[in-house]
């Protein structure tokens, strides 16, 4: 019988499909752990409206690129980088498409315009000087200084840990800034990590003291700590697609500690018009995480909707209402919150928006002057908004803005070189007026002042909060005797040529005098009774005069 020989059967397709398979696999299960390492420091969320989460991908791809072309050279085997090098230019360019499109205000002016409900109100909505222990003028600087020496005095907390953030918030009733303890480094961590963070600084901002709060139990999942203990990762495991920021410390009405998290979406494309959704509210001792929509956000919450979202939403709003091109060229109805301008080391100046803190209803509520988007000093009047509910009302109440009310009571006191804090806004005798304190080179409170909105040239100052309030009334009412009255003005002794550009005049009356104030362009004030300078009845604000002054009072000289 004839022997059968063995038949072989080859698959070159199978094999090759094989072994392109594991060109794809061996080199992805070699990234997962990188990628997951390179996540647990980034902590992107995983969700498709995070630019930060498009980044992570971008670099994971880099990586499988890296780790394919490396298997291929190992094994000497023809490998194609073609597919991931195509894939990174494409989400760029998704991400570019999207941001510019999909997102853009050219596009969703509209949109964007409508994120922030704002609601006309009259001045009575602004907190009466009545409720004086509401005000809170302390600055973030101040309350700093305050802290630190409150914390220097206790050896035990200060080797070891030093004061974080501080935060406005209602407490009982009444404002304050509360910080808590951070970890002084990662050494200083892992000696106190079984322990915790030991307490929190309570600074009073209406009778400038601060306070140390020690804990039964520590805080071990903060912001300052490292691995599992980090509050971000911990928010992060527990809600991996979330996108989450403004995390910050709070106390509840019994002095609990807390940490809350506003929950961020965007109403505009994938991108565009950032809001908030919810709250998530963290025990620190437990690390217990609870989630909130916005109407179950607990009252003592204080700060869910920050101050600069709010800012940034109502410029939108504002400056968008008429469409993009508005915006940008005629500017009809165009308004914008008060800015101040950073210059940096290289020269490069950075506008930002500023505001107050007013406690209201149990909320802290920020309020912040509205101008004109040409940036001149004067506002159009306000607006209030809640941080808790986003809930916005505007005031109109044409006046001076905020620095220009500082520098009017900086000019009250000049010879003392004071600097005056972003002032607070009260409702005196149903007159809109900025009260902040002033203070000396080393930070240090020395005096208060009240600034009127409206002519802010009417200026009280006194060394408490209280006479200064006292004394501004009595200035409203008529009953303070001034002290210009002994000016003399008829003698030339120490009055000096100055020449200026007029940026407003005011005349107000005073015990029967009629007084005019000038403000130049530097805003400088100056004064004089207005019968002795009917000369000045040919100025315009704009035009350029050369004055006698003594940095004070000034007589009229010559019109340039």
């Amino acid at each position: 019988m004839k022997k059968i020989k063995s038949i072989q059967i080859r698959f070159p397709a199978v094999q090759q499909g094989n072994e392109d398979l594991k060109a794809v696999l061996v080199p992805a299960a070699i990234t997962l752990i990188p990628a997951f390492i390179l996540w647990y420091f980034i902590l992107p969320p995983i969700n498709l409206k995070s630019l930060l989460f498009w980044f992570f991908l971008i670099l994971v791809l880099i990586l499988y690129t890296l780790n394919k072309m490396f298997y291929g050279l190992k094994r000497k085997a023809p490998f194609s980088l073609k597919r991931p090098l195509i894939a990174i230019p494409v989400i760029v360019a998704f991400i570019l498409v999207t941001a510019l499109v999909g997102s853009s205000k050219l596009f969703h002016a509209k949109k964007y315009s409508q994120i922030l409900e704002v609601t006309e109100d009259t001045i009575d909505i602004i907190p009466s000087a009545s409720g004086s222990s509401s005000i809170a003028l302390m600055d973030t600087a101040s309350a700093e200084r305050l802290g630190d020496r409150r914390i220097g005095s206790l050896s035990s907390v200060v080797s070891q840990f030093n004061v974080g953030d501080y935060m406005q918030i209602n407490y009982q009733d009444s404002p304050v800034k509360v910080a808590p303890l951070r970890y002084d480094g990662f050494f200083k961590y892992r000696s106190n990590r079984d322990t915790g963070i030991p307490g929190y600084v309570v600074v009073d901002p209406v009778d400038m003291s601060a306070d140390y709060i020690s804990l039964k139990e520590g805080m071990r999942y903060v912001p300052s700590a490292y691995f599992s203990k980090d509050l971000y990762r911990r928010i992060r495991f527990a809600y991996p697609t979330l996108m989450v920021d403004n995390i910050h410390f709070e106390i509840d009405e019994e002095g609990n500690p807390w940490y809350v998290a506003s929950i961020y979406d965007h109403a505009v494309g994938l991108f565009g018009g950032e809001t908030v959704t919810g709250a998530l509210v963290i025990d620190p001792v437990s690390g217990k995480i609870s989630r909130y929509s916005i109407d179950d956000v607990p009252v003592w919450a204080d700060v869910v909707f920050p101050g600069d979202l709010i800012c940034d939403q109502y410029n939108n709003h504002s400056q968008l209402q008429h469409g993009f091109l508005n915006s940008i060229f005629s500017q009809k109805d165009c308004r914008q919150v008060t800015t101040i301008q950073t210059v940096d080391e290289d020269g490069d100046s950075t506008s930002y928006p500023d505001y107050g803190y007013i406690a209201k209803d149990g909320d802290i509520w920020i309020y912040t002057g509205i101008t004109s988007v040409n940036g001149d000093s004067s506002n159009l009047g306000f607006i209030l908004a809640n941080e808790r509910t986003s809930e916005t009302r505007y005031v109109s109440c044409a006046g001076a803005d905020e620095f220009s009310g500082m520098k009017s009571a900086e000019g009250e006191v000049q010879e003392k070189g004071y600097i005056a804090s972003f002032p607070s806004l009260i409702n005196i005798d149903n007159t809109p007026t900025y009260i902040m304190v002033l203070k000396d080179a080393n930070g240090l409170v020395k005096m208060y002042a009240a600034v009127n909105v409206e002519q802010y040239n009417v200026v009280a100052t006194a060394s408490t909060q209280s006479e200064c309030i006292a004394k501004y009334k009595a200035l409203l009412a008529g009953d303070i005797t001034s002290n210009d009255e002994d000016i003399d003005v008829g003698s030339d002794e120490g009055y000096a040529e100055k020449t200026i550009t007029v940026a407003k005049m005011q005349t107000i009356d005073q015990n029967g005098n009629t007084w005019l104030y000038i403000v130049d362009t530097d805003s400088q004030i100056y004064k004089a009774k207005y019968a002795d300078v009917l000369d000045m009845l040919l100025v315009n604000e704009g035009d350029t005069i050369t004055i006698l002054t003594n940095g004070e009072t000034f007589k009229f000289s010559l019109n340039n």
